[in-house]
């Protein structure tokens, strides 16, 4: 988790957290989120990249769609990343 960029984590938590993951499910997730486009040579470079890193799965739906889950190493190191924030930052949302 540590060598990926901002960007590949945000694409790691965002196909762990949707129902069923496929391409334009995660570029609709993230263009709202960084209100901005996110082109597909951006998007679908680095969700390869996640695969290659075996922290995601790549499969197909049909012969147009790709969908994409989680792995267990995927899903390990986002919980591990998940406490280690935790720490740095669970005082500062309490009253």
């Amino acid at each position: 988790m540590y060598d990926l960029t901002g960007f590949q984590r945000d694409l790691l938590y965002v196909t762990s957290g949707l129902d069923e993951p496929h391409g334009l499910a995660i570029k609709d997730e993230l263009e709202e989120y960084y209100e901005k486009d996110i082109h597909h040579g951006r998007l679908y470079p680095n969700l390869d990249t996640l695969v290659d890193k075996g922290l995601v799965e790549k499969g197909e739906a049909d012969r147009r769609t790709n969908v994409y889950s989680t792995t267990r190493r995927g899903t390990r190191e986002t919980e591990a990343r998940r406490d280690w924030e935790e720490q740095y930052v669970e005082g500062l949302f309490s009253e």
